[in-house]
């Protein structure tokens, strides 16, 4: 049986026409983008294009795309750089931020460090579906808010939050939005315009682009303060002579995304659906974690009941099929998903999750020969679960 690849929320294969597209730069485009010779502007036209590329996936200008390593720098730039150059408008303290308790490490650690600093900052609860409250954003603004950043789409369930809506009170109150779209570019429309955000934060290995690179949208006319200094790179943003490769490589990615959009959604959707009602038909004891009806298409996160998600990985990976208990970069944690905990799940229910994230290149086959793996792992480690045995005669 060939291997199942069911985990490209944590990363994407990358595409054959990015693994090209790069190639081709990488033996004929060496020169750094900052010199002024031939070498150097043939580098710099094949930036130049890349955020082009990269803009029109979002409906933005091309002046208002920074290239970075990443999401985690993308969302550290926006968070770090939005709060240091705000100024408090009135006497009003400290600066305060509004996040939630369901954002990505790279948001929810920023913010931690945020308050070891004097910042104040308020984490919105996520209701049982794992979605957040606009009313809760509104209630939460105070005189010193200067930062709201929500995820568009979470990372371990899929839910997607109502950013729009947040993005008029942002407006409204005159406060700067910052979303992290790592998870929802390239797999829903997203326009900077529509969910009229400020700062916008992607990545490329998660589009089908290569790691290591990755962009932050920000609005012309939003002040940033820069995280690092040095050159006048990225319109003195971020210093630092360019990844042109991976730039390059972000750049197909974006266009070959924005092209397949409708498409590969609506057929990792219906993949992702055949394989929910195949684990809630044939599985006792299973539920499905958040919002069904507003999600992105690719993500199925399942509780099992008397069984550890960590045990399931590991024995699904041995009959070749890969996922994950949520985000990678969470990956060896002895705790609880903090997204499934803050959604009111217990921590055995918690413990007891699997996400199962769909891609591109997967296929009705990958769908049943998981969906059988994932029956016959279930069964086999709840037979040797006391736990699980007990409980049932209990009940029964």
């Amino acid at each position: 049986m060939p291997r199942v690849y069911l985990d490209n929320n944590a990363t994407t294969p990358v595409a054959p026409e990015v693994t090209e597209t790069m190639l081709g730069n990488l033996r004929e485009d060496f020169g750094n983008a900052s010199s002024v010779h031939w070498y150097g502007q043939r580098a710099r036209d094949a930036v130049e294009l890349a955020r082009e590329q990269v803009a029109r996936l979002i409906g933005a200008h091309p002046t208002e795309v920074v290239f970075t390593s990443g999401g985690t720098e993308s969302d550290n730039m926006a968070v770090f750089g939005a709060v240091g150059a705000a100024r408090l408008k009135d006497d009003s303290g400290a600066k305060h931020v509004i996040t939630t308790s369901i954002e990505h490490p790279a948001v929810l650690y920023a913010a931690r460090a945020l308050e070891s600093r004097g910042v104040s900052v308020t984490y919105l609860p996520a209701g049982p579906g794992g979605v957040i409250d606009p009313d809760d954003v509104a209630r939460g603004i105070r005189p010193g808010t200067v930062l709201i950043t929500v995820m568009l789409a979470n990372n371990e369930v899929g839910t997607l939050q109502p950013v729009e809506e947040i993005g008029r009170l942002a407006r409204e109150r005159g406060i700067t939005l910052h979303t992290d779209a790592v998870q929802a570019a390239g797999k829903v429309p997203v326009s900077v315009e529509s969910l009229g955000v400020d700062l916008l934060s992607l990545s490329a290995h998660k589009l089908y682009g290569p790691k290591g690179v990755g962009a932050l949208y920000v609005r012309k006319g939003t002040e940033l303060e820069p995280l690092m200094h040095g050159g006048h790179h990225e319109r003195d943003r971020r210093p630092g002579t360019e990844n042109v490769p991976g730039i390059v490589g972000l750049g197909a990615a974006a266009e070959l995304a924005a092209r397949k959009l409708d498409e590969d959604a609506r057929r990792i959707a219906a993949l992702r659906d055949r394989l929910q009602t195949g684990i809630l038909e044939q599985i006792s004891d299973v539920r499905v974690n958040g919002d069904i009806a507003h999600r992105q298409p690719n993500t199925l996160n399942v509780s099992f009941d008397g069984l550890k998600g960590e045990s399931l990985v590991m024995a699904l990976d041995l009959e070749e099929v890969a996922c994950s208990t949520g985000a990678a970069c969470s990956s060896g944690s002895t705790e609880p998903s903090h997204v499934l905990t803050a959604m009111g799940l217990s921590k055995e229910a918690a413990r007891g999750s699997l996400r199962l994230s769909l891609g591109r290149y997967n296929s009705e086959a990958d769908v049943e020969e998981a969906l059988a793996a994932i029956i016959r792992v279930a069964e086999r480690l709840r037979a040797l679960s006391p736990h699980y045995s007990a409980a049932r005669a209990h009940a029964s």
